[in-house]
């Protein structure tokens, strides 16, 4: 269990890096993501850095990914993907 809880203001979160996509447009609209030492990873809001974080298991994170990738969540963002 990770000593962060969800909504940790993400300012608290030391000693980590926070990778975003590289799809990302310059002003800042997306998520960023860093993996915390225990192995779970914290997520913010890029527009809003020092706000809160929500924090996700390794499991969680990765069939949220697994999800993305396979177009789970097109719909949701208006993607139509290419047949």
């Amino acid at each position: 269990m990770s000593e962060f809880g969800n909504g940790v203001p993400s300012t608290r979160i030391q000693g980590v890096v926070w990778r975003k996509s590289r799809r990302s447009a310059p002003g800042g609209n997306c998520v960023e993501v860093a993996a915390l030492p225990d192995g779970e990873f914290a997520v913010r809001n890029s527009r809003h850095p020092e706000g809160p974080a929500l924090v996700y298991t390794h499991e969680e994170m990765a069939a949220f990914i697994a999800g993305a990738k396979d177009g789970d969540f097109d719909a949701m963002t208006g993607f139509v993907r290419a047949l």
